[in-house]
């Protein structure tokens, strides 16, 4: 998809704050030479509260944006986005590559020795017809638990610890109860926090994260491998940053789970409707 050898692949990633990063930390990991711009819509941080409608016409403006500023191809990297919105958006632009990220139904009740799954997401994800769809295909007969877990990804956005400490400890609590031996992080953000989850809910328990499978799809859609874009392996992502809300709150971020020194600008954009 890219232009020619002296141009690298350009992603634009979109997603209601930092959580995306642990999808962008990934990427980075295995791109030398990507160009990158992600958007942090963090002024309506979470989308996890939001109806379909906000949704959809928020989407399509953050993806106008990225498409405006060069991205060929558009990373979703909101659960509650993908599972609302990404179907409208690839019937506005069919001819833009979307990735989007879902939980990982699939791959964990595929691993789970004791067919029992638990799907941590926000509300909205819980809700969303789009999760119903992914068991009813891919559970396997598997025992599925869904597992809403309002305020955490607030919480890890603002990499608050003294709220984060309470809360990890009361999702661990209700996962460990569901007798589960795989949990699916259905949110972008809880990967972020995942060691920390981990130590919680102890070795016997396998948490299963998005971003290998979403990277790998970005490479295949961009027509590259890993580290196919330079043969030195040494040059680093061309990161570019916006946010709508706090930017010394995605700073903040970067530094901490990205350790990116890279600066986030504010980008101003109309406010958000509902039709009706």
């Amino acid at each position: 998809m890219t232009d020619g050898p002296g141009r690298p692949p350009r992603v634009g990633i979109f997603d209601s704050g930092a959580g995306g990063l642990s999808i962008l930390r990934h990427l980075a990991s295995q791109a030398s030479g990507l160009w990158a711009l992600y958007l942090a819509d963090n002024r309506y941080l979470p989308y996890g509260d939001k109806p379909t409608s906000w949704l959809e016409r928020r989407a399509a403006t953050l993806t106008e944006v990225l498409l405006e500023r060069g991205a060929e191809l558009v990373l979703v990297a909101c659960n509650t986005a993908t599972t609302h919105t990404i179907g409208t958006l690839r019937t506005r632009w069919p001819h833009v590559p979307f990735v989007g990220v879902e939980p990982a139904i699939k791959p964990a009740a595929r691993l789970s020795r004791n067919r029992r799954v638990a799907v941590m997401a926000t509300p909205a994800t819980i809700q969303s017809q789009r999760l119903r769809q992914l068991i009813d295909e891919h559970a396997a007969g598997a025992e599925i638990h869904l597992v809403p877990c309002p305020g955490l990804a607030d919480a890890i956005e603002r990499a608050d610890d003294e709220a984060l400490s309470p809360l990890l400890d009361q999702t661990a609590n209700r996962l460990l109860a569901t007798g589960a031996d795989t949990i699916v992080l259905g949110c972008t953000h809880y990967p972020l926090v995942a060691d920390r989850l981990a130590a919680r809910l102890g070795p016997q328990v396998h948490l299963i994260d998005t971003a290998p499978a979403v990277v790998s799809r970005v490479h295949h859609l961009l027509g590259t491998t890993p580290h196919s874009h330079t043969p030195t392996h040494t040059e680093p992502v061309q990161l570019q940053v916006l946010c709508t809300g706090d930017v010394a709150q995605i700073d903040r971020a970067l530094l901490r789970w990205l350790d990116s020194a890279a600066h986030c600008a504010h980008l101003e954009l109309p406010e958000p409707t509902i039709s009706t």
